[in-house]
């Protein structure tokens, strides 16, 4: 059988693409990545329709499969090439890992995605003052949340990282770059350190906020 290369498609200043390129990363399977989005184009293509109808990033190729939905390909990346904690193999495990990114992409990102769309890709004479205002106070709850879950916890599905950890891993490292003053939160703070000095996480979270 031919060895083939793991292709990721999408720009590093997505949130969503650094989730598969840090997952990537961790597994330590080799894979190129090709700029796509926004300034680069290419998602409007039909080569790239027929691999990803929805025209956005972050797409894989692995071989003859092509995936779509940021949070699957992080599933599917540690359940194919990843350590076994990385997808967790008891069910209980697994699901609640699966919990925690679900709840990455369906309520954390959209609380604090409109702060970072204002105060990082909105000229500052246009911010919405009062979208960015929203976006906080949305977040608060959801990072106490986090904060409080987090005193018991070393990682988010228990004692070991696995792939829960790295798109709320990226979730906050966009929160944490925003240019804006935010309470101590000890347990939280102490996660992102601990995760955000992964090896897997070089090229990925040192990359300032676009």
């Amino acid at each position: 059988m031919t060895a083939h290369t793991l292709q990721i498609w999408g720009r590093l200043n997505s949130l969503n693409v650094r989730k598969v390129v840090w997952a990537a990363q961790e597994t330590g399977v080799p894979f190129t990545r090709t700029d796509a989005g926004m300034a680069f184009g290419i998602v409007k293509t039909p080569a790239y329709l027929q691999m990803n109808p929805n025209a956005l990033v972050p797409t894989l190729q692995d071989g003859d499969l092509a995936l779509w939905e940021s949070n699957v390909i992080v599933r599917y990346l540690c359940a194919k090439y990843g350590a076994p904690a990385l997808y967790p193999q008891d069910l209980a495990q697994r699901f609640d890992a699966e919990r925690w990114m679900d709840w990455q992409q369906t309520t954390l990102n959209r609380a604090g995605g409109p702060a970072f769309l204002q105060l990082i890709r909105t000229p500052e004479d246009k911010r919405d003052h009062g979208a960015i205002a929203q976006s906080v106070a949305a977040m608060a709850p959801l990072l106490e949340q986090l904060n409080t879950h987090l005193a018991d916890h070393a990682y988010l599905a228990g004692e070991h990282f696995s792939m829960a950890d790295i798109p709320v891993g990226c979730d906050i490292h966009r929160w944490f770059g925003l240019p804006q003053a935010r309470p101590a939160l000890p347990h939280l703070e102490r996660w992102y350190a601990s995760v955000s000095s992964r090896p897997a996480t070089r090229g990925v979270l040192e990359l300032p906020l676009t």
